[in-house]
């Protein structure tokens, strides 16, 4: 059998306040070029179908289509609800979507097995919801024992395994209580994770575990990653072998650095641009909008990467409180303090200092 796993499709995302819903419509169109060209079997989408989990409507709209396009083609596809999921949103239409092939598991209760046949026999696919590790862990041990022995069998899993590599657009797990340890899925022939951006292994977890990694880069730390879809085959026996197919997008995700000077002499492209600039410039976007249309934000490297530590103190030392304050400004929000906002801020300063001498 040949298995399509992708995960964390996070429909309706925006990137620094850009709308990516036209960058889903091309990568799933792209997904959907693959399952022709792969000769797939069954489709596992890992979680995180929606990126909130009251979704707009057009991504609302875009779910709707895929799945129309998946029932047209009548392919299998087992779905299951992420930590970015409303489960009870997700689990609509589940029963009637199950005499389509199309089986949702959103909600977390007692495990379905969704059995699937191919010329060497059945395949238990057991798709789980995202839990927390105790009630994940009480899941598949349930699921464990309904599977028959000697039967090859797939886990679909939305977790962060111990081992795995985080990025900035998924949802941190403070101290580590989330982290699920890759043994809880012992006895699967195949583990198909959601929930980490980058496609890989967990550090320490067997190789037939695989995060999918999003089919998108939803974050500016994502820029370096490969994004693509990964293609399983299972034998007769159940042994594995994993493929990534990559994914090309309608527009990368990158991060530049220098000089306003350096960033002019790139060529012009649409891609979506985080400039890291090292010399403070006003009104940056209006200087790179020939090059860079879609640049949606700006750092200015921090000065103490761009001063020895004897230089530094003196450097403060003439500035006002205003230029202390305008510093600021630019280190939290990227951007440089407008001439209004300044005025304003310049303004209260007075007031408040007034009101000092007053008292």
């Amino acid at each position: 059998m040949r298995l399509l796993h992708t995960a964390d499709l996070h429909l309706g995302k925006t990137l620094k306040g850009q709308p990516l819903l036209d960058d889903q419509i091309f990568i799933l169109d792209e997904m959907f070029k693959i399952i022709a060209d792969e000769k797939i079997d069954v489709l596992l989408i890992a979680g995180d179908v929606y990126d909130r989990a009251i979704p707009p409507p057009e991504a609302v709209d875009l779910f709707n289509e895929t799945l129309t396009k998946l029932v047209e083609k009548n392919l299998p596809t087992l779905i299951i609800a992420g930590n970015h999921d409303s489960a009870t949103r997700l689990n609509f239409g589940r029963k009637i979507f199950e005499r389509q092939n199309i089986f949702i598991a959103a909600k977390v209760d007692e495990p379905a097995q969704v059995v699937l046949a191919d010329n060497f026999g059945e395949i238990f696919f057991t798709p789980i919801p995202y839990a927390e590790p105790a009630t994940l862990a009480a899941m598949i041990k349930s699921a464990r024992q309904k599977i028959p022995a000697g039967k090859r069998s797939v886990a679909i899993a939305h977790a962060f395994l111990t081992g795995g590599i985080e990025s900035e657009s998924e949802r941190k797990f403070v101290g580590g209580s989330a982290n699920v340890d890759a043994q809880i899925f012992s006895g699967y022939d195949y583990v198909a994770l959601g929930h980490l951006h980058f496609s890989h292994t967990p550090k320490g977890a067997p190789k037939n575990i695989r995060y999918a990694g999003s089919p998108l880069k939803y974050s500016f730390d994502e820029s370096t990653h490969k994004k693509s879809v990964t293609v399983v085959d299972i034998d007769a026996q159940g042994s594995v072998r994993a493929e990534q197919i990559p994914l090309t997008p309608r527009r990368d995700v990158r991060i530049v650095t220098g000089t306003l000077a350096d960033l002019k002499k790139f060529p012009r492209t649409e891609d979506y641009i985080h400039a890291r600039l090292t010399e403070r410039v006003i009104n940056v976007q209006d200087k790179l909008a020939d090059v860079f249309p879609q640049l949606l934000s700006v750092e200015f490297m921090p000065q103490k990467n761009l001063a020895t530590t004897d230089e530094m103190p003196t450097a403060r030392a003439k500035g006002s409180t205003l230029d202390y304050f305008a510093d600021f400004f630019v280190e939290q929000t990227g951007e440089i303090l407008s001439d209004d906002y300044r005025e304003a801020m310049r303004e209260l300063l007075i007031e408040i200092a007034r009101d000092e001498r007053e008292a």
